[in-house]
């Protein structure tokens, strides 16, 4: 069974930056696609980004376009998620996921395993 542990997390100031984690503490992700999402309280778990196996194409929101960026170390078997100029809204618990398939994907059902999720707590 793939697990997936994200790292990274915290209280943060608007317009400040965090880079989040996602690494396989077993098995790996290096041959599929990978997505972080976020859940804030009250609402759906949504998309936020996503990069395909070897790192050459992703999709982002559009909330976090031009914002966020996320890579991947193939050698390390981690994903990361860089955020700048973080805004109140960005407060969430964020997941990252691998899925299906080797190609980008914004859809949350293709997702097969999670992680449990790291606090990010973005304040004025």
């Amino acid at each position: 069974q793939v697990q997936l542990v994200e790292s990274g997390g915290g209280l943060v100031q608007a317009g400040g930056s965090l880079r989040l984690s996602c690494a396989a503490s077993r098995g790996t992700f290096n041959n599929y696609a990978m997505g972080w999402f976020r859940q804030a309280p009250g609402k759906e778990r949504e998309f936020v980004a996503a990069i395909n196996r070897n790192g050459g194409s992703a999709l982002y929101a559009d909330s976090v376009k031009g914002r966020f960026t996320i890579t991947r170390d193939g050698a390390k078997n981690t994903v990361y998620l860089q955020m700048h100029s973080l805004k109140l809204e960005d407060t969430a618990l964020y997941y990252c996921a691998r899925r299906r398939g080797v190609v980008v994907t914004t859809n949350i059902d293709q997702y097969e395993y999670w992680g449990q999720g790291t606090q990010v707590t973005v304040s004025s």
